[in-house]
């Protein structure tokens, strides 16, 4: 059934050129360069260390290892990583 949901959502979302983010309650994750990354539309911080942020997502979670990580503007819906990024896992 959520599936199928899923699927109406989408094309409901691709029909009136909507981004699908935002319908689907997906997160938005930007990167500039390996310095900062942008989460957008998460659920929360699980674990923060200097080498490992775990956030939760909609769907699953996402693991930041790195370098002296810091959360550099954290908002309701909207988190900065700041630091010397080594890799993104996205968990579902």
């Amino acid at each position: 059934m959520q599936r199928r949901q899923k699927g109406i959502l989408q094309n409901i979302a691709q029909r009136l050129d909507i981004p699908q983010d935002i319908v689907l309650d997906l997160p938005r994750i930007t990167m500039l360069g390996n310095k900062q990354l942008l989460i957008e539309n998460h659920k929360g911080i699980i674990e923060y260390t200097s080498s490992l942020v775990r956030v939760k997502l909609n769907q699953g979670e996402l693991y930041v290892h790195g370098l002296n990580l810091l959360l550099g503007n954290l908002q309701t819906e909207q988190i900065l990583i700041e630091g010397t990024i080594a890799e993104v896992k996205y968990d579902t």
